[in-house]
């Protein structure tokens, strides 16, 4: 049985006042907590609708439909932020706010081989628990480092080429594109902030078909990073980065 007590702490973490608090998060579903549970993350406790039953498991899930198993994880101690290596693909997002589009760009970027992440300080919290039920594991793989972006962007701009997805630029597909580099992606309303577009070095555009009737604005911000990130990979031979 469940006290009321620890009903509530576990609620609580719905919240980033108290993640941040506590240093601990939520993951919910077997492919989650399966994930959390063979990464090098600390396990805190974890719950099975069996063990406590659907009415307890129901009052602590964050998720419309309880899953079967929920579980809380120590959030690490974030470690020395890594340089941008220029032999490898690393994504950078400025801005990006919703939880569900940074969990699937970080899900994206496990599926493409890319091991770092830098997002701006302004960016959605890695540890929402949208974000988190977004990434399927990927978030114990993948790391992502909050920083002030420009900063970043502009120590690094002479060692590694920063590629920036904007309107009328060249094509990608009719691009020259390295094995490595920086890629950043901007926020959903908003696009690539004018001041990190000063620091892009190579601008390139993801083309509407056919290419005189564009039907929209723009993609998401996770389905473009998909698409960057797969022909990034394509016109390198698809060699993943060791």
């Amino acid at each position: 049985m469940l006290s009321k007590q620890e009903i509530k702490f576990i609620r609580s973490l719905s919240q980033k006042k108290y993640r941040e608090e506590n240093s601990m998060f939520i993951a919910e579903g077997e492919k989650l907590v399966s994930e959390l549970l063979s990464s090098d993350f600390e396990l805190v406790c974890k719950y099975t609708k069996d063990q406590i039953g659907e009415d307890a498991m129901s009052r602590i899930s964050l998720l419309s439909s309880p899953s079967p198993v929920l579980a809380v994880g120590k959030i690490p101690i974030s470690g020395e932020m890594t340089a941008p290596d220029r032999s490898k693909l690393t994504l950078a997002l400025d801005s990006v706010r919703d939880p569900g589009n940074l969990g699937t760009i970080i899900r994206i970027a496990d599926w493409f081989g890319i091991d770092t992440i830098y997002a701006s300080e302004d960016s959605v919290e890695l540890y929402n628990p949208k974000c988190v039920q977004a990434t399927m594991g990927a978030l114990f793989r993948v790391k992502v480092f909050y920083t002030d972006l420009a900063k970043l962007l502009n120590k690094n701009r002479e060692i590694v080429n920063i590629y920036g997805t904007f309107l009328g630029a060249p094509s990608i597909y009719e691009t020259s594109l390295d094995k490595g580099g920086i890629i950043v992606m901007g926020n959903e309303s908003e696009g690539i902030s004018p001041e990190i577009e000063k620091l892009v070095t190579r601008k390139i555009m993801i083309p509407p078909y056919p290419a005189e009737s564009a039907r929209g604005e723009s993609l998401n911000v996770a389905i473009a990073t998909a698409v960057v990130c797969s022909e990034f990979r394509r016109s390198s031979g698809g060699q993943l980065q060791k």
